[in-house]
């Protein structure tokens, strides 16, 4: 079938994108399902930093590609074998697709599946294929999902089904910006009630984790950002204290707030120096969560005696250390009672023609999730 898709021809575009318009919105053609893949009809995409990180060069992956990867879907059509899913269904799509059979899968890891990080480097569907054309050449996925597109066909490890009572412009926000950062909070650090916590780089994914951390009881959460506007509806979200990052005492400042430091620190602004200063509010004996992701080639100098000596903990987090079958049903529910009022994060709503238009909202830091609904 032909479809209408944002395809990324090459890397490292110079912004404004609105002017170098990295993502062509082309004709492509778009093969039947496989066995144990499954064709949707895309219904609302997230707008994620993941997004601009490939279009900028910072996370290299194969071009020519269709992007996007966090999405809320219908069911059309369901390949051989697929037999737990039907036409009509209603999916949120997972950007790491789970084998079930790798080590990390049996030790109920799936966010660190190992054939599905392998087909995401190389662009394909978890069983290698590609179902994406144009003019004879084929297109890569991206991570799985390829949503900035009328269609996709996917993996059914890449869908998990929800129900309908809820629209796809707010279920398209748990295929990773609550899924990561919700996620970070609950699965990953395991914050308990009356910890202190601090969130850093208010995106969808900080955003998501403030929220996570704010249910999950913490007394404090310290709201991290160099945007006024952001703090300001983090307040609202029920951050109990703000600092404005660029300024030169703000690590100070928070373990002035915080009586010496955070219980944990979450990173969510993919920079070096939003990392470095997630390390420095940390106490003794906390941990400091990353999930955000910057260039490959970011490193930091770790302070290995303080480590040692204070006893703390570095964390990764990806995916939320997530089991998408799990949690997505998990948080929206908890959305759905008022737990995790995710509907405060969205920003505009727009067309596919605009997306570059959006790229550059992103890139300036102001954007809240921005989705293009079809």
């Amino acid at each position: 079938m032909k479809i209408r898709a944002a395809v990324l021809e090459a890397l490292g575009a110079p912004p404004p994108y609105a002017q170098s318009r990295p993502l062509a919105i082309r004709e492509v053609e778009l093969d039947p399902p496989g066995a144990g893949e499954v064709l949707v009809r895309i219904r609302a995409a997230g707008l994620c930093h993941s997004d601009l990180s490939v279009v900028n060069g910072d996370r290299p992956r194969p071009v020519p590609m269709v992007l996007g990867h966090e999405s809320s879907a219908e069911v059309v059509e369901c390949g051989a074998g697929v037999t737990d899913l039907r036409a009509g269904d209603h999916v949120v799509l997972v950007f790491v697709p789970s084998c079930g059979g790798c080590l990390p899968c049996a030790e109920g890891r799936p966010a660190l599946c190992e054939p599905g990080a392998a087909a995401n480097v190389a662009g394909a569907l978890l069983g290698g294929e590609r179902r994406l054309h144009r003019n004879g050449t084929a297109l890569h996925h991206h991570i799985g999902v390829s949503c900035f597109a009328e269609y996709a066909v996917v993996s059914r490890r890449s869908c998990v089904k929800i129900d309908t009572g809820i629209t796809h412009r707010e279920a398209a926000l748990f295929g990773c910006a609550v899924l990561t950062g919700a996620g970070a909070v609950i699965n990953t650090a395991r914050v308990a009630a009356g910890q202190s916590v601090a969130v850093i780089g208010l995106g969808g994914v900080g955003l998501s984790s403030l929220l996570a951390a704010v249910a999950a009881g913490a007394r404090e959460v310290v709201a991290v950002d160099l945007h006024d506007e952001k703090l300001a509806l983090a307040q609202t979200l029920g951050a109990t204290a703000t600092v404005n990052a660029s300024q030169p005492d703000a690590a100070e400042r928070i373990r002035e707030l915080t009586r010496g430091g955070v219980d944990a620190a979450f990173e969510m602004a993919g920079s070096t120096a939003a990392f470095e200063l997630a390390y420095r509010i940390t106490r003794r004996g906390g941990q400091t969560v990353t999930a955000g992701l910057p260039n490959p080639a970011a490193r930091f100098a770790l302070p290995v005696a303080q480590l040692v000596g204070e006893e703390r903990t570095l964390r990764g987090s990806y995916i939320g250390s997530a089991v998408p079958l799990r949690d997505i049903p998990r948080y929206i529910d908890l959305y759905r009672r008022g737990r995790l009022p995710v509907d405060r994060l969205m920003g505009r709503t727009l067309a596919l023609d605009d997306i570059n238009d959006a790229l550059d909202r992103l890139a300036a830091g102001h954007a809240l999730r921005d989705v293009v609904l079809f």
